[in-house]
């Protein structure tokens, strides 16, 4: 996240030089490497800019947050796991009132 709004600040100082987007997408990709954005991203940043455009962040998205992850749910199945380590996948989803997949996925992150 941190790489992508630096590259996104790169590109608008590349735009208030008058640079274009093919001219900008080397220095980009020299400066970043690898972790560079994509020809394209940095072609709808360039104009997006070129159009007036001052914040660099992105805008909220449509659609609802995911929140199934949260630290609540994290600490919720640890202290399940920590009251009983032998009951089923398929109980502490229905008790927690996640899907097997996330309780799994939380598992994981452990």
């Amino acid at each position: 996240m941190q790489r992508s709004l630096e590259q996104r600040m790169a590109i608008k100082f590349c735009v208030k030089l008058e640079k274009s987007a093919a001219e900008t997408i080397p220095m980009l990709k020299k400066a970043f490497g690898v972790g560079c954005l994509s020809d394209r991203q940095i072609f709808r940043w360039h104009k997006a800019f070129a159009e007036d455009r001052e914040d660099v962040n992105d805008e909220n998205r449509a659609g609802r947050p995911s929140t199934s992850s949260s630290d609540d749910n994290v600490k919720r199945v640890r202290d399940l796991l920590n009251t009983n380590r032998r009951l089923s996948v398929r109980l502490i989803s229905e008790t927690l009132d996640i899907t097997k997949s996330l309780f799994t996925k939380l598992c994981r992150s452990l």
